[in-house]
């Protein structure tokens, strides 16, 4: 009885991992296309080249703040005091 419990139970538990497996033939057979089939392929593949000539140039960036903002950074008018080690322009005791 113990037996016959095992086994049914290792088939409850292989039988879904087993039916999850895909049933892919790795070889498919070559199927060859008909005249009929290439010339219909290469008409489509002419109007999909076609459409692709009617799709307008992408614009410029669509940027607000273009005009407001300028490339060049604005130039300090008076020179920066040089720092002590400390950070501050306070002079050093001796």
């Amino acid at each position: 009885m113990r037996m016959l419990s095992a086994v049914a139970l290792t088939l409850l538990l292989t039988a879904p991992a087993y039916a999850q497996t895909p049933n892919i033939n790795l070889i498919p057979e070559m199927i060859a296309k008909t005249p009929e089939e290439k010339e219909q392929d290469a008409i489509k593949e002419k109007a999909y080249r076609e459409s692709l000539k009617k799709i307008p140039d992408a614009k410029a960036s669509s940027d607000p703040w273009g005009t407001v903002r300028s490339d060049t950074p604005k130039a300090t008018t008076a020179p920066a005091k040089p720092k002590t080690k400390t950070g501050s322009s306070a002079q050093r005791s001796q």
